[in-house]
């Protein structure tokens, strides 16, 4: 019974930042907006002198990743797409004999209860003078 407690942590750092921006600007959502963006850009401005060679690396990586992430997730719903058409395919079959099993006993019995009718039939003529 061990969760992570990641995503609690998580949830409260955002708190904590949204709480942080709606103070800093005095309670006004867009003015918190605009300081947010402001911080990130400044942020984004700064990582890029402290490692101007790594962002480049850091993309062709992330492009080689996400290129083999993709194949895969082809690779498994092509897998699944098989598996589904292979499944609809047994299943069609099996609903194709089973209506014809439930036809063949439908008939059986169609054919029981005319045979009875007949034989009833003929034993209520005889007692009225019938043949």
């Amino acid at each position: 019974m061990s969760r992570s407690r990641a995503p609690l942590y998580l949830g409260l750092a955002a708190a904590g930042g949204v709480g942080y921006y709606l103070y800093t600007s005095g309670g006004k959502p867009k003015v918190a907006e605009k300081q947010f963006e402001s911080d990130v850009h400044r942020a984004a401005a700064k990582a890029k002198d402290v490692f101007p060679h790594r962002t480049t690396d850091a993309e062709k990586e992330g492009t080689k990743i996400g290129r083999e992430a993709g194949a895969k997730l082809d690779n498994a719903v092509n897998a699944a797409s098989k598996e589904y058409s292979k499944a609809k395919s047994e299943a069609e079959a099996y609903a194709k004999s089973t209506k014809a099993e439930a036809l063949k006993k439908i008939d059986e019995f169609d054919h029981k209860v005319e045979e009875g009718a007949s034989k009833a039939k003929g034993g209520l003529s005889s007692w009225f003078g019938g043949k």
